[in-house]
C-alpha cells in the first residue's frame, strides 16, 4: 500500500529532477548565457539557435530523460495510477521554476514528452513521434513547437481511449499540456512586448 512519505519523495524528486539546469549548464560551457540571449528560455530551441545543433541535442535528450526518469523513480517507490499526476505536475514545475536558475527554466514541452512516454509507452512514443513531426515539419509557422503539443495530445487521446487505457491519467496529462501550453504562450507573449514586437 502507497504510503504519503513515497508519494511526497516521489513528487520532490521529481521537481529537483526538472529543476536540473542542462540548458543553463551546457550553454555556460560554451560561453553562452541562455537567460540573455534569444526567447531568454533555457530550453533545446533557443539552445539550437543560440548555441549550437550538438548542445540543443544533448539539451532535448536531457530534457526528455528528466521527464521519463520522474515517472520511473515514482513507479520503483510505489506510485501508480492517477498518483504519478504529481510527479508529472512536479518534473515540469522544476523545468518552468528551478531553484538552481533564480526560478528561471524553459516552456517544459521536452519534459513533459518524457512524462508521456513514461506513462505510456506505446501510445506515448507514437504520440511524441507526431509531435516531433509536427515541430519538425512547421518550423517555419508560429509557434511550431506548440502546435506539436496540440497534435501530441490529440493522438494520445486517441490511442489511449482506443485501448481502453487509463481515462484518469490521460485526462490530467491533457490538463498539464494545457498548463504547458499556456505557459509557453503567456512567455512567448510577455517576451515579445518586452521586446517590442
Amino acid at each position: 500500500m502507497l504510503g504519503f512519505p513515497n508519494l511526497v519523495l516521489a513528487g520532490a524528486v521529481a521537481y529537483f529532477l526538472g529543476a536540473l539546469p542542462l540548458a543553463d549548464q551546457i550553454s555556460r560551457r560554451n560561453g553562452v548565457d541562455i537567460f540573455s540571449v534569444g526567447t531568454r528560455l533555457a530550453g533545446a530551441s533557443n539552445v539550437r539557435r543560440s548555441v549550437g545543433k550538438t548542445p540543443a541535442l544533448l539539451v532535448s535528450l536531457g530534457d526528455f530523460g528528466k521527464g521519463a526518469l520522474a515517472i520511473i523513480i515514482s513507479q520503483f517507490v510505489g506510485v501508480g495510477g492517477a498518483l504519478l499526476l504529481v510527479a508529472a505536475v512536479a518534473v515540469v514545475l522544476g523545468h518552468w521554476k528551478s531553484v538552481f536558475t533564480k526560478f528561471r527554466g524553459g516552456d517544459g514541452q521536452l519534459a513533459l514528452g518524457g512524462v508521456i512516454v513514461a506513462m505510456f509507452p506505446v501510445e506515448g512514443m507514437v504520440s511524441a513521434a507526431v509531435a516531433i513531426l509536427i515541430a519538425g515539419g512547421a518550423q517555419k509557422l508560429p509557434y511550431s513547437s506548440l502546435l506539436s503539443i496540440v497534435f501530441g495530445y490529440g493522438t494520445l487521446v486517441t490511442l489511449v481511449m482506443l485501448n481502453g487505457g487509463d481515462a484518469i491519467q490521460t485526462l490530467g496529462i491533457g490538463l498539464l499540456s494545457g498548463s504547458v501550453l499556456t505557459h509557453a504562450l503567456l512567455g512567448h507573449r510577455r517576451r515579445n512586448s518586452l521586446a517590442g514586437v
